[in-house]
């Protein structure tokens, strides 16, 4: 009687195209920080200057980014990023929660009564700039970080993807505040966002085994279904999945 034959095959890159995606992730984060810090410099000076509690929220939130980012450069600083990846999350989450507290807690107390913000053409402009430029830079960390299996890269993107949000929301509510005079609008739409993050944040902490290459290995039998089942059924967020090209969705 013979016994059916597994053949083990580790998913992800090559390590020639690793080592390439490895430099992607440093260069995109190294960009991510560099454009955080300026916004959040900016940001908090306007909402200083016009006592906009969104302007000055927005520039804190920069500053949260920031942090998630250079959780990911740390990550990918050492010899085996893999080996750093859980605790890199796990910060990543943290400032998620970090980020939905704050706002929460700004958003209530500009509803309650807070001081009437000034008209703030540099915060429309700043707001402007960043919406223009954060979908963008989140969609190269999102792709990146799937084809690498990098969940903190993944999540790092959704931070991104958060702060292009919040861009809009500020666009809005400074824009509204400008021409109506209805102060209530942005910390209303600021709660929907800390609702996102916490969701966010929740999903990073619990991460999501399929976009660690190394960790898994896909085992096919004789008798298995059709190449790419498995695939799908392991992965079925979309996570690590591939599109009809093969590259990374």
């Amino acid at each position: 009687m013979s016994l059916p034959l597994f053949q083990l095959t580790p998913s992800g890159p090559s390590p020639l195209r690793r080592a390439v995606l490895t430099k992607r992730v440093q260069l995109l984060v190294a960009a991510t920080i560099t454009y955080n810090v300026i916004e959040a410099v900016v940001a908090i000076t306007a909402g200083t200057i016009a006592s906009s509690t969104a302007l000055i929220g927005f520039g804190l939130d920069s500053i949260i980014e920031v942090s998630s980012a250079a959780a990911v450069a740390w990550q990918f600083a050492g010899r085996d990023p893999e080996a750093r990846e859980r605790k890199a999350l796990r910060i990543i989450t943290i400032s998620f929660f970090a980020l939905a507290a704050y706002v929460s807690v700004e958003s209530v107390r500009a509803l309650i009564g807070g001081a009437e913000a000034e008209h703030s053409k540099v915060g429309l402009v700043l707001a402007a700039v960043s919406l223009a430029v954060m979908p963008g830079l989140s969609y190269a960390q999102r792709r990146t970080g799937r084809e690498l299996g990098s969940r903190t890269a993944v999540a790092d993107s959704k931070q991104t993807l958060l702060c292009t949000y919040l861009s809009a929301v500020l666009l809005v509510g400074l824009a509204v505040n400008s021409l109506f005079g209805w102060s209530w609008a942005d910390p209303i739409a600021a709660l929907v966002i800390a609702a996102v993050a916490v969701k966010e944040g929740r999903e990073a902490w619990k991460g999501d085994s399929c976009c660690t290459p190394n960790a898994a290995l896909h085992t096919v039998s004789a008798s298995a279904p059709p190449s790419g089942s498995t695939a799908t059924a392991a992965c079925a967020d979309g996570c690590c999945g591939t599109g009809e090209t093969g590259e990374p969705r």
